[in-house]
């Protein structure tokens, strides 16, 4: 992890609110994948929509990583960044007849999960190469509203569609290469995992689907983000995914690619958003500390009671105190913490709140009109990749641009 010392450093040269990648420590997440499943047709492809951050996604790039895109921008992002088709998987849902259009010209594999795009694509495009989505029937993740499978969700094709699925397949003369699914994200269970690929392994068989390359079991692999959180133990579960897509393989009578999509897995504990505290204001039974940035930069606490670790830069050795660690907006719920102790918080202090690198930036808005921060991505303590925060002139632009109107001087 880059050192205290250094993100204080960083935040006086590039100014607050920023975010922090720790570029060496992401390639370190990606690389760890491939000790802890040993299959020598493993693929990687990262869930661009955790994380955008040009700069990351050279990394991958150069480390041999695909993409796991889930609309046209993502796709159009990635071939711009020197990623080739064949390492990018279009997996959109509810898409329009215009979006598969627009990416079915790139050549990248679309994923497609419901029979009524199916229907579509055997009619607009008899005899495309296609990938298909099911619904595990495993239900799975750290919260409700990122669980993919079950019944109660949008995603997928069901497992007992198959029939429908092959005649379907079979009036349009599509090639079926690749079958996927993906349970939820943080996975709190190694066996949904394994549950997860057993179910999809039930129907990927020679008689129903005989083209088959690869088999793509989605991501969501949990990463902590309390300081006692006890971590995944990966290594069993790699060891565990290794025997069962062996097993497969061998029934299949053919050694298909495995693909995973992990995305907060590989980006989350790479990312610190560092914010300065400008207010301390004691109200009665609270004492809240208000901050520099606000929830439409890191949204995931007031969206899905996420908890985020925070630090105190500046101060580390203070006299422990409670705090509600709140924002800038005009929100009453916008907090990044409720009742946190903290080091002893004193106006312009910088703290630090860990594990941004995942859902963060990439879910954030402008809403009051406040610009996202600068990002700037870090490998082996040297700043290789930044993203410059918009000011107030270049904001109000952006917003004008679309109208044609012109910023008065």
């Amino acid at each position: 992890m880059i050192s205290n010392t250094r993100l204080l450093e960083l935040a006086a040269e590039y100014g607050t609110p920023l975010f922090v990648y720790d570029g060496s420590l992401m390639l370190e997440r990606y690389y760890d994948l491939f000790k802890f499943i040993h299959n020598p047709r493993l693929k990687i492809h990262y869930a661009l929509k955790a994380n955008y951050n040009p700069g990351l996604l050279e990394l991958l790039r150069d480390a041999g990583a695909g993409i796991d895109a889930v609309s046209p921008a993502e796709v159009r992002l990635a071939l711009h960044l020197g990623y080739s088709p064949d390492r990018i998987i279009y997996t959109a849902n509810n898409m329009t007849d215009a979006e598969y259009d627009r990416v079915a010209a790139t050549g990248v594999i679309i994923n497609i999960g419901s029979l009524s795009r199916l229907k579509k694509c055997a009619k607009n495009y008899p005899g495309s190469r296609i990938c298909l989505r099911f619904n595990p029937d495993v239900c799975d993740g750290d919260n409700e509203k990122t669980m993919t499978g079950g019944d109660l969700t949008k995603f997928g094709i069901l497992l007992d569609a198959v029939e429908e699925v092959k005649a379907i397949v079979k009036s349009g003369n599509l090639h079926i290469i690749g079958l996927h699914e993906h349970t939820g994200s943080g996975l709190q269970h190694i066996e949904s995992v394994l549950q997860s690929m057993r179910n999809l392994m039930a129907i990927a068989t020679r008689e129903n689907f005989p083209e088959l390359e690869f088999l793509d079991f989605g991501g969501g692999f949990k990463v902590p983000y309390r300081p006692d959180e006890k971590p995944v133990d990966y290594v069993s579960m790699g060891q565990q995914i290794d025997a069962l897509f062996d097993e497969f393989c061998r029934n299949y009578g053919k050694d298909l690619i495995m693909r995973f999509e992990p995305g907060k897995y590989l980006s989350a504990e790479c990312g610190t958003l560092i914010t300065e505290v400008n207010t301390i204001k004691h109200n009665r039974t609270r004492t809240i500390a208000g901050c520099n940035s606000g929830f439409p930069q890191l949204i995931r606490p007031v969206l899905y009671d996420a908890y985020h670790h925070i630090e105190n830069l500046s101060n580390p050795a203070g006299a422990p105190q409670v705090y509600d660690i709140c924002g800038n907006i005009c929100e009453t719920g916008d907090r990044f913490a409720e009742q946190r102790e903290l080091p002893e918080i004193r106006e312009y202090d910088l703290l630090a709140i860990r594990n941004a690198g995942a859902y963060c930036y990439s879910m954030g808005s402008i809403y009051n009109l406040r610009a996202m921060p600068t990002e700037i991505v870090v490998v082996d303590g040297k700043v290789i990749h930044i993203n410059n925060r918009m000011n107030d002139e270049d904001l109000i632009k952006s917003v004008l641009a679309r109208t044609g109107k012109q910023v008065a001087k």
